[in-house]
């Protein structure tokens, strides 16, 4: 994945965009992709990974907009 800032910068100019509350993003669980019979790899939920960079199973993103 890229540097920790990449993803810090993005998750700040979303923060700029909207002033008040919270956003949960939340991870995948650790389930192959499309269907259970599915041979392939874990894979990360495309906004969850977009803003963190975390591919790993079960996390979840909290982002406060007030603070």
């Amino acid at each position: 994945m890229f540097e920790s800032s990449v993803y810090a910068k993005r998750r700040n100019q979303l923060k700029n965009s909207i002033s008040k509350g919270l956003a949960v993003i939340l991870g995948n669980p650790d389930a192959p992709m499309n269907y259970p019979g599915n041979i392939y790899p874990f894979r990360q939920d495309s906004s969850f990974l977009y803003f963190f960079g975390i591919d790993q199973p079960n996390f979840a993103g909290v982002i406060d907009f007030e603070s």
